[in-house]
Protein backbone atom coordinates (compact mmCIF):
# COMPACT_ATOMS: atom_id res chain seq x y z
CA UNK A 1 0.00 0.00 0.00
CA UNK A 2 1.52 3.34 -1.02
CA UNK A 3 0.75 6.16 1.58
CA UNK A 4 0.91 9.73 0.53
CA UNK A 5 2.19 10.82 3.73
CA UNK A 6 4.85 9.07 6.57
CA UNK A 7 2.43 9.91 9.32
CA UNK A 8 -0.04 8.44 7.70
CA UNK A 9 1.15 4.91 6.83
CA UNK A 10 2.92 5.38 11.06
CA UNK A 11 -0.47 5.18 12.37
CA UNK A 12 -1.26 2.60 10.07
CA UNK A 13 1.32 0.52 11.34
CA UNK A 14 0.27 1.14 14.55
CA UNK A 15 -3.27 0.31 14.48
CA UNK A 16 -2.58 -2.73 12.50
CA UNK A 17 -1.11 -4.25 15.74
CA UNK A 18 -5.07 -4.56 17.23
CA UNK A 19 -6.56 -7.64 16.63
CA UNK A 20 -8.34 -8.60 13.46
CA UNK A 21 -7.52 -5.41 12.03
CA UNK A 22 -5.48 -5.18 8.84
CA UNK A 23 -4.05 -2.51 7.21
CA UNK A 24 -7.09 -1.64 5.13
CA UNK A 25 -9.34 -1.51 8.54
CA UNK A 26 -6.22 0.37 9.71
CA UNK A 27 -6.32 2.74 6.79
CA UNK A 28 -9.95 3.78 7.30
CA UNK A 29 -9.82 4.27 10.97
CA UNK A 30 -6.81 6.22 10.13
CA UNK A 31 -9.24 8.52 7.77
CA UNK A 32 -11.19 8.67 9.94
CA UNK A 33 -9.62 10.43 13.30
CA UNK A 34 -8.55 12.92 10.04
CA UNK A 35 -12.17 14.00 9.87
CA UNK A 36 -12.57 14.38 13.70
CA UNK A 37 -12.24 17.91 15.43
CA UNK A 38 -8.80 18.62 16.08
CA UNK A 39 -10.05 18.57 20.11
CA UNK A 40 -11.66 15.17 19.74
CA UNK A 41 -8.90 13.91 18.46
CA UNK A 42 -6.67 14.70 20.75
CA UNK A 43 -8.90 13.41 23.33
CA UNK A 44 -9.24 10.08 21.71
CA UNK A 45 -5.53 9.87 22.14
CA UNK A 46 -5.06 10.87 25.73
CA UNK A 47 -7.89 8.33 26.93
CA UNK A 48 -5.79 5.29 25.24
CA UNK A 49 -2.86 6.67 27.12
CA UNK A 50 -4.50 7.28 30.49
CA UNK A 51 -5.93 3.68 29.79
CA UNK A 52 -2.14 2.24 29.59
CA UNK A 53 -0.85 4.84 32.11
CA UNK A 54 -3.07 4.93 34.77
CA UNK A 55 -5.07 1.81 34.53
CA UNK A 56 -4.18 -0.46 38.44
CA UNK A 57 -5.12 -3.70 38.79
CA UNK A 58 -7.17 -4.83 41.59
CA UNK A 59 -4.80 -6.28 44.68
CA UNK A 60 -6.63 -8.71 45.56
CA UNK A 61 -8.55 -10.46 42.46
CA UNK A 62 -6.62 -9.08 39.33
CA UNK A 63 -9.50 -7.24 37.63
CA UNK A 64 -8.71 -3.69 36.49
CA UNK A 65 -9.79 -1.24 38.41
CA UNK A 66 -9.46 2.68 38.76
CA UNK A 67 -8.49 2.28 42.86
CA UNK A 68 -6.25 -0.74 44.43
CA UNK A 69 -9.68 -2.79 45.17
CA UNK A 70 -12.23 -2.97 42.78
CA UNK A 71 -15.63 -1.76 42.70
CA UNK A 72 -16.65 -5.85 42.76
CA UNK A 73 -14.02 -6.93 45.92
CA UNK A 74 -15.14 -3.76 47.68
CA UNK A 75 -18.86 -4.57 47.16
CA UNK A 76 -20.48 -5.57 50.47
CA UNK A 77 -23.69 -7.12 48.95
CA UNK A 78 -21.74 -9.66 47.40
CA UNK A 79 -21.08 -13.07 48.84
CA UNK A 80 -17.23 -12.70 49.64
CA UNK A 81 -16.89 -16.70 50.47
CA UNK A 82 -17.85 -17.44 46.49
CA UNK A 83 -14.44 -16.46 44.09
CA UNK A 84 -15.05 -18.03 40.50
CA UNK A 85 -12.12 -18.13 38.83
CA UNK A 86 -11.63 -16.84 35.21
CA UNK A 87 -9.06 -16.69 32.16
CA UNK A 88 -8.98 -13.03 31.95
CA UNK A 89 -11.37 -9.70 32.27
CA UNK A 90 -13.08 -10.53 29.18
CA UNK A 91 -14.62 -13.31 30.93
CA UNK A 92 -15.58 -11.15 34.30
CA UNK A 93 -17.31 -8.75 31.67
CA UNK A 94 -18.89 -11.98 29.88
CA UNK A 95 -20.20 -13.20 33.38
CA UNK A 96 -20.92 -9.82 34.99
CA UNK A 97 -23.55 -9.05 31.92
CA UNK A 98 -25.69 -12.09 32.82
CA UNK A 99 -26.48 -10.47 36.21
CA UNK A 100 -26.87 -14.39 37.66
CA UNK A 101 -23.66 -14.38 39.73
CA UNK A 102 -23.32 -12.43 43.09
CA UNK A 103 -19.70 -13.58 44.01
CA UNK A 104 -16.13 -12.21 43.44
CA UNK A 105 -13.41 -13.31 40.61
CA UNK A 106 -10.04 -14.44 40.72
CA UNK A 107 -8.35 -13.80 37.50
CA UNK A 108 -5.67 -15.89 36.65
CA UNK A 109 -4.24 -14.32 33.43
CA UNK A 110 -4.13 -17.12 31.02
CA UNK A 111 -4.12 -20.81 31.00
CA UNK A 112 -1.97 -24.04 31.21
CA UNK A 113 -0.42 -24.87 27.77
CA UNK A 114 2.42 -26.16 27.72
CA UNK A 115 2.39 -26.03 23.87
CA UNK A 116 2.28 -22.27 24.77
CA UNK A 117 4.96 -22.34 27.25
CA UNK A 118 2.31 -21.46 29.91
CA UNK A 119 2.91 -23.53 32.86
CA UNK A 120 1.01 -23.20 36.20
CA UNK A 121 4.13 -20.76 37.49
CA UNK A 122 2.97 -18.15 34.94
CA UNK A 123 -0.69 -17.71 36.48
CA UNK A 124 -1.91 -16.21 39.54
CA UNK A 125 -2.52 -19.71 41.23
CA UNK A 126 -0.55 -18.99 44.30
CA UNK A 127 -2.40 -15.84 44.68
CA UNK A 128 -5.21 -17.78 44.58
CA UNK A 129 -4.35 -20.59 47.36
CA UNK A 130 -3.27 -17.68 49.78
CA UNK A 131 -6.58 -15.87 49.65
CA UNK A 132 -8.30 -19.21 49.76
CA UNK A 133 -7.19 -19.55 52.77
CA UNK A 134 -6.84 -16.21 54.03
CA UNK A 135 -10.72 -15.69 53.80
CA UNK A 136 -11.79 -18.71 54.51
CA UNK A 137 -14.08 -19.50 51.14
CA UNK A 138 -16.65 -21.84 51.06
CA UNK A 139 -17.08 -22.73 47.34
CA UNK A 140 -14.74 -22.18 44.06
CA UNK A 141 -16.40 -21.81 41.05
CA UNK A 142 -14.00 -22.63 38.01
CA UNK A 143 -15.69 -20.81 35.01
CA UNK A 144 -12.84 -21.50 32.09
CA UNK A 145 -13.17 -22.47 28.71
CA UNK A 146 -14.42 -25.60 27.64
CA UNK A 147 -10.90 -26.05 25.84
CA UNK A 148 -7.81 -28.35 26.17
CA UNK A 149 -6.03 -25.58 27.87
CA UNK A 150 -9.26 -24.94 30.14
CA UNK A 151 -9.62 -28.27 31.11
CA UNK A 152 -6.14 -29.01 31.94
CA UNK A 153 -6.25 -25.62 34.10
CA UNK A 154 -8.86 -26.97 35.89
CA UNK A 155 -7.67 -30.42 36.46
CA UNK A 156 -4.69 -28.46 38.01
CA UNK A 157 -6.43 -26.72 40.35
CA UNK A 158 -8.57 -28.99 41.44
CA UNK A 159 -5.74 -30.81 42.41
CA UNK A 160 -3.92 -27.93 43.72
CA UNK A 161 -7.15 -27.13 46.11
CA UNK A 162 -8.58 -30.13 47.08
CA UNK A 163 -6.72 -30.24 50.42
CA UNK A 164 -7.99 -26.38 51.45
CA UNK A 165 -11.31 -27.33 52.65
CA UNK A 166 -13.13 -25.86 49.59
CA UNK A 167 -16.11 -26.80 47.98
CA UNK A 168 -15.40 -27.15 43.93
CA UNK A 169 -17.28 -26.53 41.23
CA UNK A 170 -17.48 -26.16 37.48
CA UNK A 171 -20.56 -24.01 35.41
CA UNK A 172 -22.25 -26.45 33.37
CA UNK A 173 -21.64 -27.69 29.92
CA UNK A 174 -24.53 -25.51 28.42
CA UNK A 175 -20.52 -24.48 27.02
CA UNK A 176 -20.23 -25.80 23.76
CA UNK A 177 -17.09 -27.84 23.89
CA UNK A 178 -14.32 -26.05 22.21
CA UNK A 179 -16.12 -22.76 22.90
CA UNK A 180 -14.61 -19.37 24.41
CA UNK A 181 -16.44 -18.41 27.74
CA UNK A 182 -16.51 -14.70 26.23
CA UNK A 183 -18.39 -15.84 22.94
CA UNK A 184 -21.33 -17.33 24.99
CA UNK A 185 -24.67 -15.58 24.61
CA UNK A 186 -25.71 -14.35 27.83
CA UNK A 187 -28.38 -16.60 28.69
CA UNK A 188 -26.15 -19.83 28.34
CA UNK A 189 -23.81 -18.64 30.18
CA UNK A 190 -26.28 -17.51 32.96
CA UNK A 191 -27.82 -20.86 33.18
CA UNK A 192 -24.33 -22.09 33.33
CA UNK A 193 -23.68 -20.49 36.24
CA UNK A 194 -26.45 -20.85 38.45
CA UNK A 195 -26.71 -24.29 37.28
CA UNK A 196 -22.80 -25.01 38.32
CA UNK A 197 -21.90 -28.69 39.39
CA UNK A 198 -19.64 -30.38 41.95
CA UNK A 199 -16.38 -30.44 40.29
CA UNK A 200 -15.46 -34.66 39.79
CA UNK A 201 -12.29 -35.90 38.22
Amino acid sequence: MNYPSHLIEEAVNELSKFPGIGKKSAMRMVLFILKQQEQDAIKMGEAIMRLRTEIKYCSRCGNVSDTEVCNICNNAKRNQQLICVVEDLRDVIAIENTNQFNGTYHILGGLISPANGVGPDSLHIDKLTERIKKENTTEVIMALSATMEGDTTVFYLSKKLKDLGVSLSTISRGIAIGGELEYADEITLGRSIALRVPYQH
